[in-house]
This record gives C-alpha cells, sequence and structure tokens, in this order.
C-alpha cells in the first residue's frame, strides 16, 4: 500500500501546486486523473524523490520514507513524462547505459538482463536498431524496460500514451496491465480512455486538489439516468448549452449532436436517454457542475 497524507507543494507567490493532497493507493493499477496543469506531474516528482515537498508524508508498505527518498529508490520504476535518449545508440546500448546508470545487476551478467528486458517489452527483434528508429510506442516501451529492472515494489508512469497511435497504446495498455499484477503501478494521465481501460480505481486531481477517488463504474451509476443525447440545429446550440450541462458537442454527417447531463430528466424534443460515460463524470467533476461526485467511492 502507498498512503499519501496531506502532501502540499507551494513555491514563492505563494503558488500552490498540490494543496494537502491525501491519498491510498493499493497493489494494482491506479490510476490519477486531471487535465494539464491539474499538479500531477509534481505528485508523481515528488513520489520518485525528485522533489520535495512542502508538507506531507508518503509511506509506502508502512515506511515512511518522506525526506528519505534513497529508502524508495532501490523499490521505484519510474518513467517520466520526456524521456530522454540517445538517439544514435541501439536500443539495447541505450537500455544497458541506463541500467548501469541506476546501479542494476544481474547473475547472468548485464547484457542477459538487458536482452530479458527487451523481450519483455517486445523489443528485441529491434535491440540493434538505433533509438532515432523507433516509433513514439516503441520508445516508451523502451523506457519502460528501465523502469522494471530490478522489479520494483512502485512503478510510476506520467503521461505514457501522450502521443501514440491506436495500435500503439493498445499494446501499452497490455503490459501496464501485465506489470500491475503483483506490484503497485501509478498512472498518471490526462487521457480519460486510459483510465476507463485499464484502472479499477483512480483519482481526479484538479488545481492540486484530490476531487474524488473512487471507480470507473462508481463514477458513472453517479449519474445513471441523468444523460441525454439529441441532435439539435445549430441556431439552437448556444441557447441548449447556456440551459444544460454540455458534455459533449460533436457532428454526425454534418449534424450536430450533443450529450448534456439533466438530472430532473428534462430535456429539449428529440432527446433521449444514454448510458454515462467515464467522460461525462470526469468533465462534470472537474467543472465543479456535479458536487455529489466529489469524494464518491
Amino acid at each position: 500500500m502507498l498512503e499519501i497524507r496531506a502532501l502540499a507543494k507551494w513555491y514563492p507567490g505563494p503558488v500552490h501546486a498540490l494543496r494537502g493532497t491525501s491519498l491510498d493507493v493499493p497493489t494494482g493499477m491506479f490510476g490519477l486523473l486531471g487535465p494539464n496543469g491539474a499538479g500531477k506531474t509534481t505528485f508523481m516528482r515528488i513520489l520518485a524523490g525528485l522533489l520535495e515537498p512542502s508538507a506531507g508524508h508518503i509511506i509506502l508498505d508502512g515506511d515512511d520514507i518522506t525526506g528519505h527518498p534513497e529508502r524508495l529508490w532501490p523499490r521505484l520504476g519510474y518513467l517520466p513524462q520526456y524521456f530522454g535518449f540517445y538517439p544514435h545508440l541501439t536500443g539495447h546500448a541505450m537500455l544497458r547505459h541506463m541500467l548501469q546508470l541506476k546501479g542494476v545487476s544481474h547473475p547472468g551478467g548485464i547484457d542477459a538482463l538487458v536482452e530479458a528486458l527487451l523481450e519483455r517489452v517486445n523489443l528485441g527483434a529491434a535491440a540493434q536498431r538505433p533509438v532515432r528508429s523507433f516509433s513514439g510506442g516503441m520508445r516508451q516501451r523502451l523506457g519502460i524496460a528501465q523502469a522494471i529492472a530490478g522489479d520494483p515494489r512502485l512503478i510510476i508512469v506520467d503521461e505514457p500514451t501522450a502521443g501514440l497511435d491506436p495500435e500503439e497504446r493498445l499494446r501499452f495498455y497490455r503490459l501496464l496491465a501485465e506489470l500491475a499484477e503483483s506490484r503497485i503501478v501509478l498512472l498518471s494521465t490526462h487521457i480519460v480512455d486510459d483510465v476507463a481501460v485499464l484502472c479499477p480505481r483512480f483519482a481526479v486531481l484538479h488545481q492540486g486538489t484530490i476531487l474524488a477517488s473512487t471507480t470507473p463504474s462508481a463514477a458513472r451509476d453517479a449519474l445513471a439516468g441523468a444523460m441525454f443525447e439529441g441532435e439539435v440545429g445549430r441556431n439552437a446550440l448556444e441557447a441548449i448549452s447556456a440551459r444544460f450541462h454540455v458534455t459533449e458537442s460533436y457532428l454526425v454527417e454534418g449534424r450536430h449532436r450533443l450529450r448534456v447531463h439533466a438530472p430532473d430528466g428534462v430535456v429539449p424534443d428529440g432527446f433521449h436517454g444514454v448510458q454515462a460515460k467515464l467522460d461525462d463524470a470526469y468533465l462534470l467533476l472537474t467543472q465543479s457542475r456535479h458536487p455529489s461526485l466529489r469524494g464518491v467511492a
């Protein structure tokens, strides 16, 4: 169990990046969902021991590691949002270099470990290719290979699927799900689908504050019977948007369609009830338009 208690970070100004964040993260996949600028990267960097908190405590399996990140590092795998590689090195050479920097050893030798890790992330066939030739997904998998070296107890991944094409994203989902079977994997993202696909539990971070810690199904269930969808004329868009909380506006064959939140069930003609999506709950929550979702468990 990873326990975060009243974690805060502020800068002169004052600027509050985190405002007394508390969270319990069990073994398995846990999502930290929030818009860009919500404080997610600050949160992750503090957990990884790269940034000192202004207040609060971090406890991993009963060990308070606040102020002692060196006690965490042997048990940590970390893939930051922006991971630098030497583009001229091969995948094998790059991973070997990173493992040497981390001080990771292996009874069969470092090269045997590199080969095993590359195979695990499905990069064995690309081991001798220069990193500059790797796709975005391949680079992310190389980053995960260094993160899982040493069999860490806690893996932190920050915005790992941003910029990946659908095929690479699906491949990365499968890899993360496998890793979460026996350890804590904390996934920070602004992509709702990442959480919907991977995370049995998640928390929403907004403006440095945890708004809710819940499950995807509970968040959807909280909106049961309150979501509606319908086609509208262009001239009616503004009026409906002023009257209802719109969670999605899109075009189908050139026609405008809206998803709206209407807990009283009173909607414009032609609208019909639809099943709530996690996107609906997330948008209503971060827009402060559905207070009952806050803290839902």
